[in-house]
């Protein structure tokens, strides 16, 4: 992944080119580099999801 590519780069290669390549890359597309670490809200109660809540209707 790009990670390991960074990685590889800070490990084997000097300090400049990984920074550059980190740079590249962020300036292209941040998620190949930042984790997402939106997740499942879990559900709560008096409605059908975490955040829905049930309706009532008048009839």
């Amino acid at each position: 992944h790009f990670q390991a590519l960074v990685a590889y780069y800070q490990k084997y290669v000097d300090e400049a080119s990984k920074k550059e390549i980190k740079d590249i890359l962020t300036q292209y597309d941040r998620s190949l580099l930042v984790a997402d670490p939106r997740r499942c809200e879990p559900k709560k109660f008096g409605g059908p999801g975490p955040r829905a809540r049930y309706h009532k209707s008048y009839r």
